[in-house]
């Protein structure tokens, strides 16, 4: 067998594998990704949405302003027909909704992972793991189907919902499948549709359509009355009628050049962590296409992950296992609410029988006139308002003396924000930021002292 080491091992190739991938590096580990399929981003994704503290956390990458070039902005999120969420009233600096397709935001992650080093084993597959105190061994099989086991100080487990990584580790996924037999299509409309994001639910059938950008649109869709197998084939008069059930017109769909079937669970992993071992993204969590933050909470799991193994991995952290802890403390119960929320939106937007469609309007109404709910749903649905507890919550992007704080994130280091002439002396922490940058408040009458963590929350 040949062997070969790195820093860390990411089994995964997608958004999140990636963005982690290329924090580490630009760090100077030494990073490996290992990926099953071949190489090649594919347009066959599901995610179309970016939501507002994703883009933050790719500003603090600069990669927000080239992402927001691919797509279009949309101020207004519609859960169904009765409810309307204004997003500009976010206090971001992107207060949005980016539709885009995630090759867009991977074509990117995959750009910044290669300049900061990243190596890429496609066509490669893991094939079981062991841990010790100090290591991580993986066996792999390569494209040629050479094994190889490779040592690394950490594995990270970004490989979706069918993760060998967690299966190696003999972690359960409990959950139930929340919607059955949605089909998903690449069509060509006669009519455009009048918004940038089409979407509506009516108790027995939902669809959302969405641009590419290039003439082509995907749909997804399901039909209550069609519950059949993901292996059943799918042809485009089944997408054209679930769109004139929800919808109200199939607007022209013609020359479908991709169709298929899946199925949407609502499923987590008990653990994040197992040793040296963790997961993120899909591997770690799945539920609803509701709301769109499937990738968003991914690329937050990874964003909240890379500077801990960071700071361990560079000797930056003085107790080392409470920050890597931290990790499951922090990211497992955002996966709890969001499985929460993306599940009553869709169970909200397909009810079906005169009680629970009563409660469907008495909880729109409900959202609509209470300005504080409507907030804190944009909140959780755009990441603008998750925390970590009330003494680690997100930092806007602030002015600084020094330019803004999320272009000084892009250092990868702790931000210490403080009045001019102070030097304030840092928290006793888990991590000591030993590399932080020194940052003055642009308003002089601010007395205060803020110290930022690289994902941008309060340290």
């Amino acid at each position: 067998m040949n062997q070969l080491d790195t820093d860390v091992l990411v089994a995964g190739s997608g958004p999140t594998g990636m963005l982690l991938a290329g924090d580490l590096a630009a760090a100077g580990l030494r990073v490996t990704v290992i990926e099953r399929r071949p190489h090649g981003i594919s347009n066959m994704t599901r995610a179309f949405g970016v939501h507002a503290r994703t883009l933050e956390q790719l500003d603090a990458r600069g990669l927000a302003d080239e992402l927001i070039a691919t797509g279009s902005p949309i101020t207004e999120l519609k859960l169904f027909r009765r409810l309307s969420l204004d997003l500009t009233r976010l206090r971001s600096r992107f207060p949005y909704l980016l539709i885009t397709p995630q090759y867009q935001v991977e074509r990117l992650l995959e750009r910044r992972a290669l300049s900061t080093g990243v190596e890429f084993r496609y066509g490669t597959e893991l094939r079981g793991l062991s841990q010790d105190t100090d290591h991580v061994s993986a066996e792999l099989t390569g494209p040629d189907g050479t094994a190889t086991t490779v040592r690394a100080r950490y594995l990270v487990g970004a490989d979706g919902v069918r993760s060998t990584v967690r299966t190696a580790l003999g972690l359960p996924f409990p959950g139930d499948s929340v919607i059955r037999s949605i089909v998903l299509a690449d069509v060509r409309l006669a009519e455009k549709p009048e918004g940038m994001l089409t979407v509506n639910g009516v108790g027995d059938a939902f669809a959302f359509i969405a641009p590419f950008g290039d003439g082509w649109y995907r749909v997804m869709g399901w039909n209550r009355d069609r519950e059949v197998p993901d292996g059943e084939p799918v042809d485009l008069d089944e997408v054209r009628d679930i769109a004139r059930r929800a919808l109200g017109t199939d607007y022209g769909m013609h020359d479908a050049r991709w169709l298929s079937r899946f199925h949407s669970d609502e499923r987590q992993a008990p653990a994040y962590r197992v040793g040296r071992v963790f997961l993120a993204g899909d591997a770690a969590h799945v539920h609803s296409p509701a709301g769109g933050q499937g990738m968003n909470t991914g690329l937050q799991d990874a964003a909240n992950l890379s500077w801990k193994l960071v700071a361990v991995l560079r000797g930056d952290a003085p107790e080392p296992e409470a920050l890597l802890d931290s990790y499951q403390s922090e990211r497992h119960p955002v996966g709890a609410s969001v499985l929460r929320s993306s599940g009553a939106i869709i169970r909200l937007a397909m009810a079906r029988g005169p009680l629970r469609r009563t409660l469907r309007t008495l909880v729109a109404q409900f959202l609509a006139h209470v300005p504080a709910a409507s907030a804190k749903a944009m909140g959780m649905i755009s990441g603008i308002g998750i925390s970590y507890g009330r003494d680690t919550r997100r930092v806007p992007d602030l002015k600084l003396r020094e330019g803004r704080l999320y272009e000084l994130l892009r250092e990868g280091e702790f931000v210490l924000i403080a009045p001019e002439g102070t030097t304030p002396a840092l928290p006793a922490s888990p991590a000591s930021p030993t590399r932080l940058i020194r940052a003055t408040w642009a308003d002089p009458t601010r007395r205060s002292t803020l110290l930022v963590r690289p994902d941008g929350y309060t340290f």
